[in-house]
């Protein structure tokens, strides 16, 4: 508003008319941070989250067991748990992901031999069950009411509540995530079964996953009280009741800027709001990240450096939304993120590529200089050879870079600070003590927590 009103004055002084008609806004200086920051929010549809009603008890006990316990991998050696753990803010804390073969949680996790990193970071599960209508980097799940859609060809079974419910359909279908590959041992040493099926033989690998579940007494009485009548339980009622178990659980909706939305001025610091007033403003961070969860509406080439062994279509590259979508304009796209509790949730993007907030506004406030000199130094040392800094991979990136972005916002060091001191105003102090999920047993006996 500043800029542009200072260009209509200088044009109006370069005519020599004093009597013009034009009636100039009101100063900046004279409007309280309050009624500016109020005034830019009321512009993105950013509205207040309500509490999340009760959920089924007997559902969320099921989906909390079936949450933490290693039993739905092909090798017994990884839980949902594992790449959203509690103790990373229900993400693990790498730029990309190990999944089945890896030994320990979060950052310490290493793979085992013979394995490869997952293509992108493990993003965060909090508020995911608030209704979001894309799902994974690629948004290449979307829907809602019960219809749903998966970019990759997979048909889900009809009658999923809700998207959280069809996500949970997917990972155990994914041989480097979960499924393990052929001729696999199990950490009993016993020859890993789901894995031994053919990449589309969706509906046997669910079937095999539920008779591992109910060959367990404690699962079938945790899924005849979850789910009184069913005569056998399909993975389906698994997936409703890890997205009950996330519902209930994972919702955080009372941070300092929630409170302030509630109309709470004091709920934010002075520089919070000035951060907030950029973020809806100059900095244009509200024209992809609006709406109730901040993001998670749309996908977008924000210029992420990539990092990673890549996607199915023109590996080492990874493409996110366009390993779906046949047009050149969606090539680099990703999901844009939800930013409720993003300070928790480093690193950030896709990729993994910036350990702080500072650093991913520092790349905003100028996408092609901070892509054509990224400092690999950091990610850990051993993700840095998987770093694609070669002229044609980054001119590639830029060339369908977003067009918000392609010119630098030419923020200052502290107006950089006031965006980071807003962005940390959307964490919930609940979302920093999880542990109190963590369920001192599971059904299979399998190890929690390792």
């Amino acid at each position: 508003m500043t800029r542009s009103w200072l260009l209509t004055m200088v044009g109006v002084a370069a005519l020599g008319g004093c009597d013009s008609g034009i009636t100039p806004p009101p100063d900046p200086s004279t409007i309280s941070l309050d009624a500016q920051l109020r005034a830019g929010i009321g512009n993105w549809g950013v509205v207040p989250i309500g509490v999340m009603p009760p959920q089924n008890p007997a559902q969320v006990e099921l989906g909390r067991a079936l949450f933490f316990d290693k039993i739905l991998s092909g090798n017994r050696d990884v839980a949902c748990a594992t790449c959203h753990a509690v103790g990373s803010a229900l993400g693990d804390g790498r730029s990309l992901a190990i999944g089945t073969g890896g030994v320990g949680l979060g950052t310490a996790r290493t793979l085992g031999q013979g394995r490869q990193f997952t293509a992108r970071s493990a993003p965060s599960l909090l508020n995911s069950g608030l209704g979001m209508f894309y799902l994974f980097w690629d948004a290449r799940l979307s829907g809602s009411d019960g219809n749903f859609s998966v970019d990759s060809g997979l048909a889900l079974p009809p009658g999923l509540p809700n998207i959280i419910a069809a996500q949970a359909m997917i990972p155990v279908l994914n041989r480097r995530e979960m499924r393990g590959e052929p001729g696999d041992r199990d950490v009993f040493g016993n020859p890993n079964e789901l894995a031994r099926f053919g990449d589309h033989q969706n509906a046997e690998i669910w079937n095999a996953a539920m008779d591992r579940l109910l060959a367990i007494s404690e699962y079938v009485s945790l899924f005849g009280a979850a789910f009184p009548g069913t005569s056998r339980p399909r993975f389906e009622h698994a997936a409703r009741a890890l997205a009950t178990f996330q519902m209930q659980s994972f919702t955080t909706t009372r941070s300092p800027f929630d409170r302030y939305l509630d109309r709470d001025d004091g709920a934010l610091t002075p520089a919070q709001k000035r951060g907030g007033i950029l973020f809806f403003g100059r900095a244009v961070c509200s024209s992809c990240h609006n709406g109730p969860f901040l993001g998670a509406q749309s996908f977008a080439n924000v210029g992420a450096p990539q990092i990673g062994p890549g996607g199915r279509k023109e590996p080492p590259l990874d493409l996110g939304r366009g390993e779906q979508e046949r047009s050149a304009f969606y090539r680099f796209a990703f999901r844009v993120a939800p930013l409720r509790n993003v300070e928790l949730t480093a690193p950030y993007f896709h990729s993994g590529a910036y350990p702080t907030l500072e650093a991913v506004v520092r790349h905003y406030n100028n996408v092609p200089a901070a892509l054509r000199n990224y400092d690999p130094s950091q990610i850990a040392p051993e993700l840095r050879s998987l770093y694609r800094d070669d002229a044609a991979t980054i001119d590639a990136v830029l060339a369908t870079l977003d067009g918000r972005l392609r010119r630098p916002l030419d923020l200052s060091d502290t107006e950089i600070g006031e965006v980071v001191a807003f962005l940390k105003a959307l964490t919930d102090p609940g979302a920093r003590t999880l542990q109190t999920l963590v369920p001192p047993r599971v059904p299979s006996g399998l190890p929690v927590g390792n």
